[in-house]
C-alpha cells in the first residue's frame, strides 16, 4: 500500500458545481428575506406594566445577593449551586457591560409587559433577553425573582390579578 498515489483522480466536476449552485442559492435565498422582511419573526410591541431595577451583588461563597436600586436593603439571596439559567443571563449581561466599559455596580431591568413577556436587560448597554424563549421552567426563575422583589409604593401597576405567567400561559380559574 506504501507508494501508491492517486496522481490524476479529480473530484467529480459535476459534484462541485452542484455544492456551488446549492451554497449561492443559499445565500440569495438569505438576502432576498433580509431584503423583503419575509420568513422573520417579529415579535408584536407590547406594552411594559411593570419593572424593577435590580442590582445583583455575586458573593465569595456562591451566592447571588439582589437589592432593589437605590435601597440598601436586602431584596432576595439567592443560594449558591442553583438557578444555572438566571447567572448565566446576568453573566452574560455583565460580561457585555464589561466589554462596553460600562458602569459595573449599575442596575438591571426586569420588566413585564401586558401580553406576559419578562425580559431582563441592561439599561446601559441596551442589551435586553426576553426570558420566556428558553421556556417555561426558565422563564419561572425571573417570575419567582419578579415576585420576590415586590411591588413597592410608587412602582409600576401590577396585573388585576398580581400573577406572573409565561405568555399565552392560560389563567387560572
Amino acid at each position: 500500500m506504501a507508494g501508491h498515489h492517486h496522481h490524476g483522480e479529480r473530484f467529480p466536476r459535476a459534484t462541485l458545481w452542484g455544492a456551488a449552485a446549492l451554497v449561492l442559492l443559499s445565500v440569495v435565498a438569505v438576502a432576498i428575506a433580509h431584503g423583503t422582511q419575509r420568513g422573520l419573526s417579529h415579535m408584536p410591541a407590547s406594552t411594559a406594566v411593570e419593572s424593577r431595577d435590580l442590582r445583583f451583588e455575586d458573593r465569595a461563597e456562591g451566592t447571588i445577593v439582589i437589592y432593589r436600586d437605590g435601597e440598601s436593603r436586602l431584596a432576595e439571596v439567592l443560594p449558591a449551586g442553583g438557578n444555572g439559567f438566571l447567572r448565566g443571563v446576568l453573566r452574560g449581561l455583565a460580561r457585555e457591560r464589561r466589554r462596553q466599559e460600562g458602569a459595573a455596580h449599575a442596575p438591571f431591568r426586569l420588566t413585564r409587559y401586558a401580553d406576559g413577556r419578562l425580559t431582563v436587560g441592561d439599561p446601559i448597554t441596551g442589551r435586553s433577553v426576553d426570558v420566556a424563549a428558553f421556556g417555561p421552567d426558565n422563564y419561572g426563575a425571573f417570575a419567582r425573582l419578579f415576585a420576590a422583589t415586590g411591588p413597592r409604593p410608587g412602582d409600576d401597576a401590577a396585573l388585576a390579578d398580581g400573577a406572573v405567567r409565561p405568555p399565552n400561559a392560560p389563567r387560572a380559574n
